[in-house]
C-alpha cells in the first residue's frame, strides 16, 4: 500500500452541482412538390461534488500533485479542498495562508479530515479477488480510492458493474485527463470520481473543460423564431457533410451559419424520404466557410472539422448534447442562399448557404405553418418561419469577444 500513498499533496475540487459543506477561496491568485417531414415533439464533510447532467450522477475529482502551479491553477478556479500526507501538514498550513482551504490527510490507508474522521478507504485492485474485497467492504465509509495497477478499460467497467446499487463513491487514480474521461464514461454510468495524478497544469485545464461540457449535456440554448426574407440560387461551392459517431433523432441537427451572430438549426438526414435512405448520423451542413457551434460556447469553421473533434447537437427545443465527428466529406455541389430576420431586430439579416437538395432541411419554429417540421430547402418559401440561434458576432479563434465588427 505504501506505493499507492502519495508523497505529495492531493487536491480535491468541485464542478457544477449541489454542494455540501465545502469552502471556496474568496479571491483569485493571480418533387418540387412542397414536401414536409413531420415529427412529435455522494458526499462527506469538506468534499464537493459535481453533477452529471446525462445521468444526474454526482461526480468528483481529486488531484494528486507536487506542483504549486497546479494548485494555483486550481485555486484560481475556485477549487480549494486539499488532501495531504501527515508529513505535508506544514505545506497544508503554507497553502492555507494563501487561500481558505479545507485540508484532509492520508493516514493508515485512509483519508481523514481535520477531526480524524475517516472519509475514504484506499485499495489496490489488480485481480477479480481484490475486486471482490471491494464489494464485500462493510466499513461505513462513503468513499473508496482504487489504484488499477495495470490500467485498462475492462477493470474500470468491472468496478462500475460491481458498485451499482451501493452508496459508495469510488475514485480511480488516473495519470492523464484522457484516462480520467474513460473512468467517467465506463459503461455509460462511469465511476463517481477520479484522482488525477499529474504535475501538468494542462491536464487540469483539459479535465475541467471535459467536465464543463459534460455538465452542459441536456442543458438548453435559446432559439429564436426568424422569418425567411430571401432565397436565391447562387451556383456551385464546396459543401461539408458532417458524419457523427452518434445517431440523431427527428428535430435534431447542427447550428450553422455564414455569420457567428446567427446560426440556423440544420436538420440531420435521420428522416426517411423518397430520395435517399435515412442517414441519422449525418448533417449536410453547408459550405466550407460557414460557422458551426462546438462545445464551450465556441464556433468552428466547417472546413476545420475532422474525425475526433466534437460538435453540438441541438434539437428544436434548444436541448444540447455533444457528439464526436467520425468523418467529414467535402464535395462540390449546387448551393442555395437563405436569409432571415427576427421580429426583435428587423435591421439585422442572418444568412446561410446550403446544398440545394431535398434531403437538406431547416427546422421550422413553433407556431408557424410547419410547427415542429423539418422543411427541405427546396420547399422553402418567403415568409416561412425557422429556428435561429442569435449570439455575439465578433469571434477570435472561435471564441466570442467584445469588439466592433461589420459583416455582410
Amino acid at each position: 500500500m505504501a506505493a499507492l500513498l502519495p508523497s505529495a499533496p492531493v487536491l480535491q475540487f468541485t464542478f457544477k452541482g449541489k454542494l455540501g459543506s465545502c469552502r471556496l477561496a474568496p479571491f483569485s491568485l493571480h418533387d418540387k412538390k412542397r414536401t414536409r417531414f413531420q415529427y412529435k415533439p455522494f458526499f462527506v464533510k469538506a468534499m464537493c461534488a459535481c453533477s452529471s447532467s446525462s445521468k444526474s450522477q454526482k461526480k468528483q475529482v481529486w488531484i494528486w500533485t507536487e506542483k504549486k502551479e497546479v494548485m494555483t491553477a486550481a485555486v484560481e478556479r475556485g477549487w480549494s479542498t486539499f488532501i495531504f500526507q501527515p508529513d505535508f501538514r506544514q505545506l497544508a498550513d503554507e497553502w492555507s495562508s494563501i487561500a481558505l482551504l479545507s485540508p484532509l490527510f492520508i493516514e493508515d490507508g485512509g483519508i481523514f479530515d481535520g477531526e480524524h474522521i475517516k472519509v475514504a478507504n484506499i485499495f489496490e485492485i489488480s485481480s477479480p479477488e481484490e475486486l471482490e474485497k471491494l464489494q464485500l467492504l462493510t466499513e461505513q465509509v462513503e468513499n473508496v480510492v482504487v489504484n488499477l495497477l495495470d490500467w485498462q478499460v475492462i477493470p474500470a467497467e468491472n468496478i462500475v458493474a460491481a458498485i451499482q446499487g451501493t452508496q459508495r463513491t469510488v475514485f480511480a487514480i488516473s495519470k492523464t485527463s484522457s484516462e480520467a474521461q474513460i473512468f467517467f464514461e465506463a459503461l455509460e454510468q462511469g465511476l463517481g470520481g477520479v484522482v488525477l495524478k499529474t504535475g501538468d497544469v494542462e491536464a487540469i485545464f483539459e479535465l475541467k473543460d471535459y467536465l464543463d461540457r459534460r455538465n452542459n449535456e441536456g442543458s438548453f440554448l435559446e432559439l429564436t423564431k426568424s422569418t425567411i426574407t430571401n432565397i436565391q440560387m447562387v451556383g456551385m461551392g464546396d459543401r461539408v457533410c458532417v458524419d457523427l459517431c452518434s445517431l440523431m433523432k427527428p428535430g435534431e441537427g447542427l447550428l450553422v451559419g455564414s455569420f457567428a451572430r446567427g446560426l440556423f438549426l440544420v436538420h440531420s438526414e435521420c428522416l426517411e424520404s423518397n430520395y435517399i435512405s435515412s442517414r441519422p448520423f449525418r448533417v449536410n451542413a453547408g459550405p466550407v466557410h460557414a460557422y458551426v457551434a462546438v462545445p464551450g460556447g465556441k464556433t468552428s469553421y466547417l472546413s476545420e472539422l475532422k474525425a475526433g473533434k466534437e460538435v453540438l447537437i441541438v434539437d428544436q427545443n434548444g436541448k444540447q448534447r455533444t457528439a464526436i465527428i467520425g468523418r467529414v466529406k467535402i464535395e462540390t455541389r449546387p448551393l442555395i442562399l437563405v436569409e432571415a430576420k427576427t421580429d426583435q431586430d428587423c435591421q439585422t439579416s442572418y444568412s446561410i448557404l446550403l446544398q440545394n437538395a431535398e434531403t437538406v432541411a431547416l427546422i421550422s419554429s413553433s407556431g408557424g405553418r410547419h410547427q415542429h417540421t423539418a422543411i427541405p430547402v427546396t420547399s422553402l418559401k418567403l415568409g416561412d418561419e425557422i429556428l435561429l440561434r442569435v449570439q455575439g458576432g465578433a469571434r477570435h479563434t472561435g471564441i466570442e469577444i467584445q469588439e466592433f465588427i461589420v459583416e455582410k
